[in-house]
């Protein structure tokens, strides 16, 4: 991963992280500020590995629009902190990021399974991680966090879609990726529109729920038969190290 300049440390006791959450949320980007082409989409997403009790996260990058699967990595850690409602991001989020240090190539856009503004304080998990690497990134989450909309009016078709409201602001959409099936919430992480965010996320569904970045994410982080492929010994070393691979991010 390129290098990025640490927003700031992980661990902060819950008042603080609420403050920070506050300070950081006046910096996430709400419009556009993509590359002219977007070419290669990542999506990340994590879960606790039940063999070892360690935080699991995956990474997979897609080819875009093609998505065909480039590249697929796991990382994992232990546990930095319980899970507290709304603080979601500093449990998980260093380790996603270890997970994303193991791509060789950038992406040009990040999907994220959890909340981006959709979120109490304006910083879910996926403007979080949009503001440590300053990328594009969106809010792919399964559940309502904060805000409503009307359900009854939300229609059956795919890329039907209503806002989300939080005391009348708009915080995200309920967007049908596919008929009968509840509809996920989508909403800006960081450095794209609502309406963008949507667009790109419904150029990625194939006949799923999910998205493919967070759907094959999902699965992957899920899957702890998978191993990261041993890289070859580095010159002086007599052998390989798991998990260690060059970065085109550098």
């Amino acid at each position: 991963m390129r290098a990025v300049r640490p927003l700031h440390e992980w661990n902060l006791p819950p008042e603080q992280a609420v403050a920070l959450q506050k300070e950081l949320a006046s910096r996430v980007i709400r419009e556009d500020r993509l590359p002219p082409q977007v070419q290669h989409i990542a999506g990340v997403d994590l879960a606790i590995n039940e063999n070892n009790g360690l935080a699991r996260a995956a990474a997979v990058l897609l080819s875009y629009p093609s998505l065909q699967l480039e590249e697929q990595h796991v990382y994992e850690e232990p546990v930095r902190m319980e899970y507290i409602p709304g603080l979601l991001s500093f449990r998980e989020l260093p380790c996603v990021l270890g997970a994303l240090n193991l791509l060789r190539q950038e992406p040009d856009l990040i999907m994220v399974d959890g909340q981006g503004i959709a979120h109490p304080r304006r910083l879910g998990i996926a403007s979080h991680l949009g503001l440590w690497l300053d990328l594009p990134t969106i809010g792919c989450a399964k559940s309502v966090l904060r805000g409503h909309y009307n359900e009854q009016e939300l229609g059956e078709t795919v890329g039907s879609w209503l806002p989300l409201l939080d005391h009348g602001e708009i915080i995200g959409a309920a967007v049908r990726t596919r008929e009968h099936v509840k509809p996920m919430i989508i909403s800006i992480g960081h450095r794209i529109s609502l309406e963008t965010s949507i667009r790109y996320v419904l150029s990625c569904c194939r006949g799923y729920r999910l998205p493919e970045p967070t759907r094959l994410a999902d699965r992957l982080s899920k899957n702890n038969a998978y191993r990261e492929p041993v890289s070859r010994p580095k010159e002086g070393q007599d052998t390989p190290n798991e998990a260690v691979q060059d970065s085109l991010w550098q």
